[in-house]
């Protein structure tokens, strides 16, 4: 089977095609550095993302704060994390650096605001 990826890694966006034969990786083509092979070995094993959303703030100046995780996450948690971070409303003031969820799910990463929003 033959997958194509845009590598996300440097401004290059090399296109890359793998071929896989039975879930493992026979041949990876189109990539002009190492990180191009690395970037697609993880999107086939293991992918893994990052998060921005909001939180509620309650009693603030605006009645939504911007978070984002620390750190990734696998792919397959996104929805989870996402149904914890819909749970929270943090009282005002928050601000940026704050966390707002400590090892979110037990994946070793935090929910971090990234917005102060003060007291109405």
């Amino acid at each position: 089977m033959l997958r194509e990826f845009t590598c996300i890694m440097c401004p290059q966006g090399c296109d890359i095609k793998v071929e896989l034969e039975d879930g493992v990786i026979k041949s990876v083509t189109g990539n002009t550095c190492l990180k191009g092979e690395a970037y697609v070995t993880q999107e086939i094993q293991n992918p893994m993302r990052n998060i921005a959303s909001s939180i509620l703030v309650d009693g603030g100046e605006l009645p939504l704060a911007s978070v984002r995780l620390s750190g990734v996450i696998p792919k397959d948690r996104i929805f989870d994390v996402m149904a914890e971070i819909r749970k929270v409303e943090l009282p005002a003031p928050v601000h940026e650096g704050d966390v707002a969820i400590a090892d979110v799910l037990g994946l070793g990463v935090d929910v971090i605001v990234t917005k102060d929003v003060e007291a109405a």
